[in-house]
């Protein structure tokens, strides 16, 4: 299973660094994305990586501020938030996907493994 760790309340302007370990499995053959609910949203996809963390991939609304990267010999995938705002609050969840090729977001939307989230609270 997935276990999302990193979150907490942080000012705007902020930074907080997210990590998804991979518990029982390696990731070595995993894409990984993030998702992020904010109360009364829909989850939102906001970045993923490809298996072998060449490719990555972020939403409009955090180009610029956050990277996602990938550890592969500690089986886990970091996503690094800068300049958090307090729109960036929400629950950020870890998705995985057995998957060589490229990744989309959506692909770990409807087939992916979730894990349980951690809050974010942007705030002054």
């Amino acid at each position: 299973h997935l276990v999302e760790t990193g979150g907490g309340l942080v000012q705007p302007g902020g930074s907080l660094r997210l990590s998804c370990a991979a518990s029982g499995f390696t990731f070595k053959s995993y894409a990984v994305g993030w998702f992020r609910q904010a109360p009364g949203n829909d989850r939102q996809g906001i970045s993923c990586i490809g298996a072998s963390g060449e490719q990555t991939w972020y939403s409009d609304s955090v180009k610029g501020r956050f990277t996602i990267s990938k550890d592969n010999a500690k089986d886990t995938v970091y996503l690094q938030m800068n300049n958090l705002q307090p729109e960036d609050t929400g629950v950020y969840f870890c998705v995985s996907l057995a998957h060589l090729g490229r990744i989309h977001i959506h692909m770990l939307r409807e087939r992916g493994s979730w894990g349980k989230g951690t809050q974010v609270t942007v705030s002054s």
